[in-house]
């Protein structure tokens, strides 16, 4: 009873409060009502302060419903927050979040992984930015913090480190959709991310077509299948549980496709397993084809298209040719120096199962 108004009060629950602690939340809501204070209306205004000064941990749920979760790149931004920030910060409040806290652990971050800290340092910016759009804080205290330029990659890869690659592939201890994956992106040059997340639904006979929620610009693009991208979607075929990604993860029954970072972790652990000194990435490989495809003398309009880049200034208002056909003559240009590399020449124009050579 409070002032003659019997009313109830909710402690928690059980068994994330325990006894113990529910009889003291009790004890001290009897105090303040023998003090002539309203237990209740105190509840109600620490929720309130609490949703007017949240922590970082709430701010990143905020942004997850309202931003995050629309973007493409929402779940990524998420994971890396969830790894690297909430671990340090998820219970403090942004308002007491200071420019020299995110110093502080852009420095750590970047004493292991440079890269991470630079896209950890991008999404603190937009985090913070958020929280001064909702009138959680002032300023964000990412201003004046200068990210460093980070170095363009430069890593191609030489025949011999194809060969290795290819080959290698068949020793070492690697999912097999993961084998897959890697060696449709040498051979179409398309970003490990299109790649993995490839559907069957996206394949007609021999072109592939990306919709634009799976492109980095937002718009279709067209991906001609040579003989070698078919025999690996015909291999892919093999594999249980992949009725609708054709590189379908392990986990969950096939309704889930490979991750990026479990391409990325094959190549890295099994870099030198396959005979290759200098480290790479998967996003090398269509490096590699990009630059192959100048040294045999493709147009680079049509090399940039290949790769499913945006034509750029008169060019992306004017010219509005699809390229499909000139798109095919590069891949197989490709495909035959590819061929050549592997010790592959010659022959008819068949499917060749590639996947199973050993030299």
């Amino acid at each position: 009873m409070f002032e003659g108004d019997r009313k109830r009060m909710h402690l928690g629950r059980y068994p994330s409060m325990s006894l113990a602690e529910a009889r003291e939340v009790h004890g001290k809501a009897l105090a303040d009502v023998e003090r002539g204070v309203d237990p209740g209306a105190v509840a109600r205004e620490a929720k309130r302060a609490r949703k007017a000064a949240p922590t970082f941990g709430e701010l990143l749920d905020e942004l997850w419903d309202i931003e995050l979760r629309h973007k493409k790149s929402g779940a990524e931004t998420r994971r890396l927050m969830d790894h690297d920030v909430t671990p340090a910060w998820g219970k403090r409040r942004v308002q007491d979040i200071t420019r020299r806290d995110v110093v502080l652990l852009l420095d750590s971050i970047r004493a292991r992984a440079p890269i991470t800290a630079n896209r950890v340092h991008g999404a603190l910016g937009r985090a913070f930015n958020f929280a001064a759009e909702r009138g959680i804080i002032v300023d964000s205290p990412c201003t004046r913090i200068r990210k460093p330029v980070e170095k363009p990659r430069e890593r191609v890869l030489t025949d011999d480190e194809i060969r290795a690659f290819w080959r290698g592939l068949d020793s070492i201890d690697v999912y097999p959709a993961t084998r897959l994956a890697l060696r449709l992106i040498l051979v179409t040059g398309q970003r490990p991310g299109e790649v993995a997340g490839m559907r069957w639904a996206e394949v007609a006979d021999d072109w592939w077509t990306v919709p634009p929620e799976r492109m980095k610009n937002g718009l279709e693009h067209g991906v001609p299948l040579v003989a070698t991208a078919l025999d690996l979607l015909e291999q892919a075929r093999d594999f249980p549980g992949g009725d609708e990604y054709v590189f379908a993860s392990s986990r969950g029954g096939g309704k889930k496709p490979i991750t990026v970072r479990s391409l990325a972790r094959s190549v890295t652990r099994h870099c030198e397993e396959m005979g290759i000194a200098s480290r790479f990435t998967p996003h090398d490989l269509r490096r590699t084809l990009r630059t192959r495809l100048a040294e045999l003398g493709v147009d680079d309009v049509v090399a940039e298209k290949v790769l499913g880049h945006q034509l750029q200034g008169i060019l992306k208002v004017y010219n509005r040719h699809d390229y499909a056909a000139e798109k095919r003559a590069a891949l197989l240009a490709w495909e035959r120096r590819l061929r050549g590399i592997l010790g592959l020449e010659g022959g008819k124009r068949k499917v060749v199962p590639l996947a199973g050579f050993k030299g």
